[in-house]
């Protein structure tokens, strides 16, 4: 896979210069160790319906900290700087995680999140709150899965009968390094006629998984990948997994390994507005470095397209994806340590010019 870095990033340091015109792929550190919540770890984004792009990330002084709240930041439609991160779902004594924000085509700003009630994501379940005037004010948190060890992750999408359909995990095991082959990916789907939420059948495989990316390419047929379970032990056999749909996202196959590496790390997958598939991931089985993009123009056939988005000494974790209504792909992720989020900005083409 061909190799762009962007060696102008200076990733410790308070900002990021501006990239060079030509370059196609820009990169920002939109938040460091300066803004609140030391510890930063996943991250979303979303495009909302007056253009602005709004990001959710949780943070406070480690992982498994009960200080640990959902942050949220906007950045104007026609303006280069995110607002200052404020709180926006904390709950007193219980650590957050995980936070999933996404404007629902009725406009509605849905916030997801983990609740953790232990020592482990294991026991954690999973609230929401909505906001009714774009991100502005949120209502009060809701308890939206209440099975101990319900996980959020994924990017939510409107299916073609317009069905939501949200990622979710359970995760099992009581190990912080591992989880175990209970841990498996699922789906709730919400109707917006009946305004109810239901769950798909749970997606097995050998090692379990977790945090699944879903694209519909037909009315019928969906396709989602998804981060392997097991371990974070050296490996020359970690391979990121895959799992189908054939009734519209009802039902769900088992998970099968597929040829892209995976160090036990999360993904992001969607389709763009053309149609063209775009999987972003860790080309590596044991690091999570580099950041590379695919994409497939058949369907989720072939991946002949791919590049390297960002690497070197670092790692880039829990990559999440949106395409705006501009054709822009935006990814945010985390870097530094996990005190610092990325957001990454490109066209298609800057990944199309590639070829394997």
């Amino acid at each position: 896979m061909k190799n762009c870095i962007l060696s102008l990033l200076l990733l410790s340091g308070v900002a990021i210069p501006a990239i060079a015109q030509n370059q196609d792929i820009i990169v920002e550190r939109v938040f460091g160790k300066e803004h609140p919540g030391v510890y930063k770890h996943p991250s979303s984004i979303t495009e909302l319906e007056n253009g602005d792009l709004y990001i959710a990330y949780y943070g406070g002084s480690g992982e498994y900290s009960d200080d640990t709240a959902v942050y949220g930041s906007r950045l104007v439609k026609g303006e280069t700087e995110w607002s200052y991160p404020q709180v926006i779902a904390d709950t007193p004594d219980r650590g957050e995680g995980n936070p999933v924000v996404w404007q629902a085509p009725d406009g509605i700003v849905w916030l997801f999140y983990v609740n953790r009630y232990g020592d482990t994501w294991s026991n954690a379940r999973v609230k929401a709150k909505i906001s009714e005037d774009g991100a502005k004010t949120w209502s009060d948190s809701f308890m939206f899965a209440v099975e101990e060890g319900s996980m959020v992750k994924g990017t939510p999408i409107v299916l073609n009968d317009g069905d939501y359909l949200l990622p979710m995990y359970h995760e099992t095991g009581e190990d912080i390094n591992q989880t175990v082959p209970s841990t498996m990916s699922y789906f709730m789907r919400y109707s917006p006629k009946t305004k109810e939420w239901t769950e798909t059948n749970r997606i097995s495989s050998s090692m379990g998984n977790l945090q699944a990316e879903v694209a519909q390419i037909s009315d019928e047929y969906l396709v989602c990948y998804i981060r392997r379970g097991g371990n974070f032990l050296p490996t020359e056999d970690g391979w990121l997994l895959r799992a189908e749909s054939r009734d519209g996202g009802h039902t769900w196959t088992d998970a099968e390994q597929t040829e892209f590496k995976n160090p036990n790390s999360a993904v992001a997958f969607l389709r763009l507005q053309n149609g063209h598939l775009l999987l972003v991931f860790n080309d590596n089985m044991n690091v999570r470095t580099p950041l590379s993009v695919a994409v497939s123009t058949d369907g989720d056939k072939t991946y002949p397209y791919a590049r390297n988005i960002i690497g070197g000494d670092n790692t880039y974790a829990y990559p999440y994806a949106i395409q705006t209504k501009d054709g822009k792909i935006h990814v945010v992720c985390t870097t530094n340590n996990r005190t610092s989020i990325l957001h990454i900005v490109f066209d298609e083409e800057a990944i199309m010019d590639w070829e394997i």
